[in-house]
């Protein structure tokens, strides 16, 4: 799948399924679970390599997690999920140059078709709008956004009015910088409609409610393998607990014989 055919989702008014994963087995776990969108999260500094947050994560860590995810891809090239890469802490914030320097090593180096970027500060716009211009499409992000949490903290953003304005200038100025979707982080439901109808490119919630043109989820989080739940996500199984006891009872079994 390629980012244009996301908007003709939200034209033909078909939800768009996301998850994250973070190698070659959530890879194909979530090509076989038939997603339209992949996401390689920055999310894995704690899923997968255990750091506290998403901050220490490098370009590095996403260019080599990325192709581990593609490798499990096993479906035609055309059949395959959209397969996006978040953009780490520090390396879209460091100026246009070197963004896009680190965006095409993204690109170029792997299988990914589109990088996501958090914000729309007037610096980001820049980095934003010169990407594309560059031929490389990118998804945007607004409300909560974990790589600012120093700042921000990671509660529920759009609550005040000006927060509310705020998010829907953002999520009109991504659309017109030629973003060709925009992920909606914790902010409340009538704001996620809000901007959903103002829009005619894909909002992807994750914690906006149940407006939006399709939804993300961490799959940690939705298998129930991680000892802290987002308030927003629901484990639909509790996957840690399933895991750990059946590997308790082979442990055991080989003990006893």
């Amino acid at each position: 799948m390629l980012p244009s055919e996301l908007i003709k989702h939200k034209e033909n008014s078909q939800q768009i399924i996301a998850l994250t994963a973070w190698d070659s087995i959530s890879g194909s776990i979530a090509e076989q679970a038939d997603v339209d969108l992949v996401l390689v999260g920055d999310s894995l500094a704690m899923v997968c390599l255990g750091y506290k947050s998403t901050l220490p994560l490098t370009l590095e860590n996403i260019i080599y997690h990325t192709n581990a995810v593609s490798r499990g891809f096993k479906k035609k090239i055309e059949e395959q999920p959209l397969l996006v890469a978040d953009m780490p802490f520090l390396t879209y914030q460091c100026g246009e140059d070197k963004a896009v320097e680190y965006a095409g090593k993204i690109i170029q180096t792997t299988y990914a078709k589109a990088v996501k970027i958090e914000g729309a500060e007037p610096e980001i716009q820049k980095v934003i709008s010169r990407l594309i211009r560059m031929g490389i499409p990118v998804m945007g992000h607004i409300g909560l956004t974990p790589q600012s949490y120093l700042n921000l903290g990671l509660k529920k953003q759009g609550e005040s009015m000006h927060s509310r304005e705020k998010i829907k200038r953002e999520a009109s100025i991504l659309e017109e910088l030629g973003c060709f979707s925009i992920v909606l982080e914790h902010i409340p439901e009538l704001l996620a409609k809000e901007i959903q109808n103002n829009l005619t490119i894909p909002t992807i919630g994750i914690g906006a409610g149940n407006y939006c043109d399709g939804q993300v989820r961490v799959t940690a989080d939705l298998l129930g393998l991680n000892d802290d739940q987002p308030p927003f996500c629901q484990p639909i199984i509790q996957g840690k607990k399933i895991f750990k006891d059946k590997l308790k009872e082979w442990v055991t079994s080989q003990r006893l014989n």
